[in-house]
């Protein structure tokens, strides 16, 4: 075991809920138990057992300190009750509790296993705030090609107010219906839906990820879209940089049509195009002039290569991006993004 000067400080939070004890549900802290022999024979310190982070119950409340912990003679992952026996186990030799598996219901647990959530903030207190660029520009400008480029090279976030939009509409939730009838006509979604689902996701990201660069790919698109930040982030926060793709209506309609062969999006069509342009020139032009008086707008040329347009906006976003990011070779998946090699299945 690594020395425990060596450690990195346990700053995680665990959430366990849904199981079929409910005692067990809760949050879980990093332990402060003091340093202690294990039933392996390391010694562990606080924040660790048997030389992985382990956590309490936050209200204190267990007899076994850590409550939830690995065991190196199991190989297994343990939460226990509030008398200390164990209720469910998850035998995987795994870094960090897993979150993507069912856990097992072990000899004094009772189903179903729960489920954990890692968070990276203590989610007692409030979300640390994202750093934010907002991406705009019309329909099948490229934004999402450049966002996708820089989420798997350099480590943002990218948010599709659209993709955002469909898989809520997907989901069948109460605003589903709603949501339908304004995409498929080419409309801007309500403000208070769209702001309040933009905001439950980032906030959930940065808490599950620990990641807050965030690119907002097509918002906001509207004066309201703009009022609606203020109202959350507050006028006295400085505005967020602004990345401006422009490319012609000919060249967009061009794009969407030709990838309406494999998208299946209902607003891919001659005439939902042009109320999208339309609607783009007469709502969102405005909001990227605004920004350009205000010195937060980066106009980006989408005439050039894509290598070339990719070059660009990952040196405007360097400030904010990860050094060992940026110097990662580029993946097969961002090669065809390029151009620098075809799709998979392409000739």
């Amino acid at each position: 075991m690594a020395d425990a000067n060596e450690l990195e400080p346990n700053t995680f939070f665990i959430e366990v809920t849904g199981a079929g004890i409910p005692e067990v549900d809760g949050l879980f802290v990093p332990s402060t138990a003091p340093p202690t022999e294990s039933e392996s024979g390391t010694i562990s310190t606080p924040g660790y057992w048997n030389g992985r982070m382990a956590w309490d119950r936050a209200d204190g409340k267990s007899a076994r300190s850590p409550a939830l912990s690995y065991s190196n003679s199991y190989q297994s992952w343990r939460i226990c009750r509030l008398d200390g026996h164990l209720a469910y186990d998850a035998t995987f030799d795994v870094p960090m509790p897993p979150t993507d598996v069912e856990w097992h219901v072990y000899k004094k647990g009772v189903a179903p296993a729960p489920q954990v959530v890692i968070h990276h903030f203590d989610p007692r207190l409030p979300c640390p705030g994202p750093n934010v660029v907002f991406v705009l520009g019309g329909p099948g400008a490229g934004k999402g090609t450049m966002c996708e480029l820089a989420e798997s090279q350099l480590g943002w976030v990218h948010l599709s107010m659209g993709d955002l939009l469909r898989e809520e509409r997907e989901a069948g939730g109460a605003n589903a219906a709603k949501i339908e009838e304004f995409m498929t006509a080419g409309k801007l979604v309500p403000t208070e839906i769209l702001v309040t689902l933009l905001q439950e996701t980032m906030e959930r990201i940065t808490r599950t990820t620990g990641k807050n660069n965030f690119l907002l790919d097509g918002f906001p698109r509207s004066p309201e879209n703009l009022e609606a930040w203020y109202e959350i982030f507050g006028r006295e926060a400085e505005l967020p940089k602004m990345l401006y793709f422009e490319c012609p209506y000919e060249v967009l309609e061009k794009r969407i049509l030709g990838r309406a062969k494999w998208t299946g999006r209902s607003d891919d069509n001659v005439e939902s195009i042009k109320v999208r342009f339309d609607t783009f020139k007469a709502e969102t032009l405005p909001i990227v002039e605004l920004f350009k008086e205000k010195d937060k707008c980066i106009e980006v040329d989408t005439s050039q290569d894509r290598q070339s347009v990719y070059a660009f906006v990952e040196r405007n976003l360097a400030e904010h991006t990860e050094g060992g990011f940026a110097k990662q070779p580029l993946t097969e998946r961002a090669e065809m993004l390029l151009g620098l090699r075809p799709f998979s299945g392409e000739r």
